[in-house]
């Protein structure tokens, strides 16, 4: 979690990034240095043009004057130069830094825990990947620079005005004090209210995502009406908490326009009688007015930026937030390749439950499964099918007990190895925008053409892609829109044909499918668990008949175990399943 000195921790994480940046971020600093300097020149140029005209113009020959005038030209070319550095280079390293953030954050999202990505919306993570890090670029290049030239404005007009007049300087600078006082006040209102419409426009985008994704479904229902009500809402609630923030940043502004206003209140006034008793000259008064401008213009600087600040750190604190979630499955020093898989699989006295559950899902499981074996897992919806097959994948870690394969505990098979040797097929499709082409070569990415089109004939789906206008880079739409059900479902076994795994398993992997794609889909699952160790879990038990074993679930425990005949021999919940099945 994000310690109490939020700000200042923040800050050191992303420290690391600029260091990346380095020659880049100081090269930047050097030029914001040289443009402050160059506008500070200026006023003293005006003084000095003022006092001699005042007291003794014979001195402002044209000689001085082109003399001055060269001055003024050389500080002008060093400020337009560091302006176009600035304002190029600087802005470009602000988007270095936020690529490399988002690509280090995207990583982490990719291992965190299944569970994390349970319990998290997706619109919420693609807020954390987009928009809040889009105030990143601003954030990194203006803010440093921005505050460093304040910082030098007012330090270096003080010292100045001090030289000319330090009683006058002193009562203008008094009021400094409570500018700082009221900024960071208004800063803590302002980042709660901006992280809070940051958290909005998270649920905003869940919102719009689940929608959109669920297109089909929301029309075959006429649920439209239903869907902009809720869409709405939720507009409505993202509205409401950037007003919060608006009415917060106004009132910020109206009071620095305030303080503004008084400064310059006080050099006429202050300035006036100061002028009448002959402590200052004309040209200092004139250089006071120049600098007092250099100076609220500072000050607006860092209150202006004190808004992008805010953004810039909320969106810092969301990626912090993330980055900083336990991996709690990852490869440790004793994890290892095993070799030569033969796909036996042993689940020893297995107990799991989710962490924010008191009741377990599984409740000592023991069942020992061989290589080459067709094995089947069977019961009613809950019982604890699907969650014995993700243990196997280690996408959750078992309670207690532990799952062996080819008698080495999973903990301790690196990750990337584990989730190679087992392919699974399931009752909903994944395929990713792209070609045809693009979604089988997800097996293997190494693949040939020629392996990919092995696979799909093996799946039974070459021929429907040789028909297609532009076969294998064929566009199938997001998430496979284009295509029928069976031809996804295809699509996804010439997968894992082409990466070949030495475990399968397919979790309801026809039962959305009509009875003519079942029985095409069958052909091509029979052909794929050849040599292989496979699990199905179906609840068209027919297509389970040939399984060597069958496993009866119930209440998380194995009630029951054999052939499909042996089963059926005996009364037992098998038996009925089955023949409510077929009935």
């Amino acid at each position: 979690m994000i310690k109490k000195n939020q700000t200042l921790y923040l800050i050191k994480k992303i420290i690391p990034y600029f260091k990346k940046h380095k020659k880049i971020f100081i090269l930047d600093l050097f030029f914001a240095l040289m443009t402050t300097t160059c506008e500070l020149v200026y006023p003293v140029l005006l003084r000095h043009i003022t006092n001699t005209i005042s007291f003794s113009p014979e001195l402002l020959t044209i000689n001085a004057i082109i003399f001055i005038g060269l001055i003024f030209l050389l500080v002008s070319i060093i400020e337009i130069i560091g302006i176009q550095y600035m304002t190029s280079v600087g802005h470009i390293m602000g988007a270095k830094i936020e690529t490399e953030m988002r690509k280090d954050l995207f990583d982490h999202i990719q291992k965190l825990h299944i569970s994390y990505h349970d319990n998290n919306k997706i619109g919420q993570l693609m807020s954390r990947l987009t928009t809040d890090l889009f105030e990143i670029t601003e954030f990194t290049h203006h803010c440093p620079e921005e505050f460093l030239i304040a910082g030098v404005k007012i330090i270096v007009s003080f010292i100045i005005l001090s030289y000319f007049n330090i009683y006058l300087t002193l009562i203008i600078y008094a009021t400094l004090p409570f500018v700082v006082i009221f900024s960071a006040h208004y800063n803590k209102k302002m980042q709660k209210a901006l992280k809070q419409n940051r958290i909005q426009v998270g649920e905003l985008n869940s919102q719009a995502e689940d929608s959109l994704l669920g297109i089909r479904v929301i029309k075959s229902f006429a649920g439209e009406d239903i869907e902009r009500e809720k869409f709405n809402d939720s507009n409505v609630k993202t509205l409401k908490t950037k007003q919060i923030f608006y009415k917060i940043m106004g009132k910020f502004r109206a009071i620095e326009m305030s303080f503004t206003n008084f400064m310059y209140l006080l050099l006429i006034i202050v300035g006036s009688i100061f002028l009448t008793l002959g402590h200052i000259s004309p040209g200092d008064l004139v250089a006071y007015a120049a600098y007092i401008s250099v100076l609220i213009v500072s000050i607006s600087k860092i209150l202006e930026f004190t808004e992008q600040f805010q953004k810039g750190i909320t969106g810092i604190g969301r990626f912090v937030e993330v980055m900083e979630t336990d991996i709690d499955i990852k490869d440790t020093n004793k994890s290892i390749t095993l070799p030569n898989v033969t796909g036996k699989i042993d689940f020893k006295n297995v107990w799991f439950k989710y962490s924010e559950s008191k009741k377990s899902i599984l409740k000592g499981i023991n069942v020992s499964i061989n290589p080459n074996e067709n094995i089947a897992l069977v019961g009613p919806s809950g019982a604890g099918k699907t969650t014995m097959c993700t243990l196997i994948e280690r996408f959750y870690d078992v309670t207690d007990g532990q799952i062996l394969i080819d008698n080495v505990n999973i903990k301790n098979i690196k990750l990337n190895q584990l989730h190679r040797i087992v392919g699974s097929v399931h009752q909903n499709v994944h395929l990713f925008t792209g070609s045809i082409y693009d979604n089988i070569c997800y097996g293997d990415k190494d693949a040939t053409l020629n392996d990919i089109i092995i696979a799909a004939k093996k799946a039974g789906i070459h021929n429907f892609i040789n028909s297609l206008p532009d076969k294998y880079d064929t566009y199938i739409g997001e998430r496979g829109v284009k295509l029928s059900g069976g031809q996804k479902q295809r699509i996804s076994i010439a997968r894992v044909f082409l990466k070949n795994p030495p475990i399968l398993i397919l979790d309801e992997a026809t039962s959305a499918l009509d009875s003519e794609s079942e029985k095409i889909i069958q052909e091509s699952l029979e052909k794929l668990s050849q040599g292989r160790t496979t699990i199905t879990i179906a609840h068209r038990l027919t297509s389970i008949k040939r399984a060597d074993k069958i496993y009866v679930i119930n209440d998380g425990k194995v009630i029951e175990q054999g052939t499909h005949k042996e089963l059926l021999s005996n009364s037992s919940l098998y038996k009925n399943l089955y023949q409510n099945y077929i009935n």
